[in-house]
């Protein structure tokens, strides 16, 4: 079977979040199932500077008004192919975001050449490709089924899966760009990608997929709810019978803290003492007081998604209770002032670093005690996982993806030797602040602390068993 991935960005290529890792991790999973995945990415600079000098397998002279080239690669040991645009994707800034961090105007044209390329490879319009499924990935590919629908090419069409990583982004764009998408008429309707008068990329996709994921089986069940299905959820009912929910693995080959070069010390589930160095570099690093009490950390967007207004609210009791807090991550401007002013209020105890690397993920996880993820809503979530195989225990908020992977350390779980985190409701200070405690006691009981670090270090989470359902579902497309 013969696989066309497509996507705007992918591990080790381009990240901006955990739609990368997926991206990047799932092909090697599926050739394990006798699957050839071949990944379709967005020509950004940094995508052509690794991928060097490559083979040119196709040419548009007009993609979308604009000329473009097909250039082949590998990502790792599977194929590659990178959609060369330079008018759409040579251009400073990050994927999505011009440098001033607003969005690029012209987002709906980028995206939309990227899946009419996609659906070009897919539906005989490029020689020498043929594809039985197409996999496209959120509201960036979500036009791919669509134009499969609607305007194919001019041999055999592929079926077409589309995975929701978070439905609260949609891609939804005025009516008027909607003669230059090069659809027919009939595709601006209701059941095709007409969506409140203007163009929604995924809800375009959603109606036209055979079929449709999400990446936990919670998720799946809460978007058909209005709180969770962001305006979608009646489509979502309408096509239940086509929604699939499959969580996210991890990638072991770089989420490994037995091989880890970010790490100053590396250790296993054997080894767990080891770690302690990896905490005092974690203290070095983010200005804290060294300590042997409990450090919590983040590596997180700063949104209200994922509950950071909360967390921020919290920080003076959770000093006061006796942790130390770790931040990393970048967003809303509000939030890392908050972030920034509380690190001032509590220096030595809380420490914060604004933006991304990726290096010191992987230490921040390799040597703090817990990981705080408070989401609203969370489709699957990749960070709680990451801390499963660090030894870095999870405390969640019980929704999504995190409801799937986490078992909550009440009585019955601890005496049961199966809990593996911290679970808790109410998304408000008191609920996280109840979660915190609760982590604090157990912290206390170091026996009981191990043996849950152990557990968690132990699940597997790897790509093989949802590689091997996505073969299933790859195999029963209608």
């Amino acid at each position: 079977m013969k696989v066309l991935s497509l996507a705007s960005e992918a591990y080790p290529l381009v990240k901006t979040g955990g739609l990368a890792d997926v991206v990047g991790a799932l092909p090697a999973a599926l050739a394990a199932h006798g699957i050839e995945t071949t990944t379709l990415l967005p020509g950004y600079p940094a995508v052509l500077k690794t991928l060097g000098r490559a083979r040119v397998v196709h040419r548009w002279p007009a993609l979308l008004g604009t000329p473009a080239r097909l250039l082949a690669g590998k990502l790792g040991a599977q194929p590659l192919l990178v959609l060369e645009a330079p008018e759409l994707f040579t251009r400073d800034g990050g994927p999505y975001v011009a440098p001033s961090g607003q969005d690029w105007p012209d987002n709906w044209r980028r995206f939309a050449a990227l899946a009419r390329a996609g659906a070009d490879l897919a539906s005989g319009a490029v020689a020498g490709h043929r594809y039985d499924v197409l996999h496209a990935h959120d509201w960036q590919a979500g036009l791919a089924p669509a134009y499969l629908r609607y305007a194919p090419g001019p041999g055999p069409v592929a079926k077409s899966v589309v995975t929701i990583h978070n439905i609260a982004f949609q891609g939804r764009f005025d009516a008027d760009i909607f003669p230059h998408l090069g659809l027919p008429a009939a595709a601006f309707a209701i059941d095709g990608v007409e969506y409140y008068g203007g163009v929604g990329f995924l809800k375009g996709g959603l109606e036209s997929a055979d079929a449709i994921t999400t990446v936990s089986p919670t998720y799946a069940q809460e978007i058909h709810a209005p709180e969770f299905g962001m305006g979608l959820e009646g489509l979502i009912a309408a096509r239940a019978d086509r929604v699939t929910g499959i969580v996210n693995g991890i990638d072991p080959a770089i989420w490994n803290p037995d091989t880890d070069a970010a790490l100053p010390a590396r250790y296993s589930v054997r080894t767990l003492p080891r770690r302690v160095a990896n905490k005092r570099a974690v203290e070095s690093t983010f200005g804290l007081d060294r300590g042997d009490g409990p450090l919590f950390c983040v590596v997180s967007r700063l949104t209200w998604q994922k509950g950071m207004d909360v967390l921020a609210d919290s920080i003076d009791a959770i000093v006061a209770a006796g942790g130390r807090l770790a931040v990393l991550g970048s967003g809303d401007g509000a939030l890392e002032q908050a972030f920034y002013l509380a690190g001032e209020r509590h220096a030595g105890s809380v420490g914060v670093r604004i933006g991304y690397d990726e290096p010191l993920s992987h230490l921040v996880q390799g040597g703090s005690d817990a990981i705080l993820i408070p989401s609203r809503f969370e489709p699957c979530g990749l960070t709680q996982l990451y801390g499963l195989a660090y030894g870095c225990v999870p405390v969640v908020a019980r929704t999504g993806g995190l409801a799937d992977t986490i078992i909550d350390a009440n009585v019955a779980a601890i005496d049961a030797e199966v809990a593996t985190g911290v679970q808790f409701s109410a998304v408000t200070p008191a609920g996280l602040m109840g979660a915190i405690h609760r982590t604090i006691a157990l912290y206390r009981r170091p026996e009981r602390w191990s043996a849950m670090q152990r557990r968690g270090m132990r699940a597997d989470f790897s790509w093989a068993s949802s590689g091997e359902a996505y073969a299933r579902l790859y195999g029963g497309l209608p």
